[in-house]
């Protein structure tokens, strides 16, 4: 018995993920802020709708870390997710003529609940063979928004068009420079919800679940609720990150939504820094800008342009954004005290 408490007692502690880890000091949180305030100013509406682009994927991206950087549970089907909210967006927006805002909270209410239900046989299932489930909902989610029986408010394979708002209150700004506004508001709002529900006690049973399941049942975490909650909440978000898409992009269409997708987001959580929530917005503008790089230095080999560009992200910075971050933090506070 003396052994047994001699090991116990002897046991080394293990270290909590540390709060600051997981975000920006306040200060370089202003100053992104207020980039993202000033820039649409100076630039034109094409690059206008490339940065609403990039912070809708930065939504979907930071979902999917919530999901695996939070709970540990891979996923490759966030475009199934993606996809649903998008198609409840545009058929609210177009066949019951529905403000486009009120929109959002539906589709990301449908499918935190379809991410819950999809969690609950998820959880007999974890690493490779979750991704594998996860794949198959992600390849099955496009055919599935052609069968015929929903034609009528789908668009078919046709798809459907959506009407893009225009500035509330007679506001002198044009549709694509409101819409950048109003996605950014939506961002700032679910990235503040995101830091505090990791910091919460939710949070830390998820992050508990992930460092070590087992460990964490025998501490009284209900390792089956949390894990499903993880589910529904990624889903939940992506699919306010779809509706936000649809009506940017002014159309929903089932090929819009392929693995292609799911993998892109996927790529982005990645190269933002697994875990690290300020990262997916680096990811999501890894997603949209780098193709158009890549196609810029060879139109016909763009594809392995960017598989180069990209392995050399990944050989260089294997921690993606979040690594990079935390150099520069390290090399700032040397400089200080010098």
């Amino acid at each position: 018995m003396s052994a047994v408490q001699e090991t116990v007692t002897e046991a080394p502690a293990i270290d909590a993920v540390p709060k600051k880890a997981m975000t920006l000091s306040l200060g370089t949180s202003l100053i992104v802020l207020l980039a993202f305030l000033v820039v649409p100013l100076f630039v034109k509406n094409f690059i206008i709708f490339q940065l609403t682009t990039v912070l809708i994927y930065g939504i979907a991206v930071l979902a999917l870390n919530i999901l695996t950087g939070g709970s540990g549970q891979f996923s490759l089907g966030q475009s199934a997710f993606y996809a649903l909210g998008a198609y409840t967006a545009a058929i609210l927006i177009e066949h019951a003529n529905m403000n486009y805002a009120l929109t959002l909270p539906i589709a990301g209410l449908i499918c935190f609940v379809f991410g819950f239900l999809f969690g609950l046989p998820a959880l007999r299932l974890s690493g490779v063979y979750l991704a594998l489930a996860t794949f198959a909902l992600a390849v099955a989610m496009p055919q599935l928004l052609k069968l015929n029986f929903i034609e009528h408010w789908t668009g078919g394979v046709q798809g459907l068009v959506v009407t893009k708002p225009d500035a509330p209150f007679g506001l002198p700004m044009s549709q694509d420079m409101w819409l950048y506004y109003f996605t950014l508001a939506i961002s700032i709002g679910i990235y503040i919800a995101a830091v505090n529900l990791l910091k919460s006690r939710s949070g830390r049973a998820m992050m508990a679940i992930r460092d070590n399941e087992i460990a964490a049942s025998a501490m009284g975490v209900d390792v089956a609720l949390y894990k499903t909650l993880a589910f529904g909440i990624s889903a939940g978000i992506t699919g306010v990150a779809g509706g936000l898409g649809a009506i940017a992009v002014q159309f929903v269409a089932p090929d819009s939504y392929t693995i292609q997708l799911a993998i892109a987001l996927f790529l982005g959580m990645v190269v933002g820094g697994v875990g690290w929530l300020p990262g997916s917005i680096v990811g999501a503008a890894f997603i949209v800008f780098v193709p158009n790089i890549a196609e810029g230095i060879s139109k016909g080999l763009s594809g392995a342009v960017f598989g180069v560009l990209l392995f050399i992200v990944i050989f260089l910075v294997p921690h993606g954004a979040r690594q990079v971050a935390f150099v520069a933090q390290s090399l700032i506070g040397k400089i200080r005290k010098n």
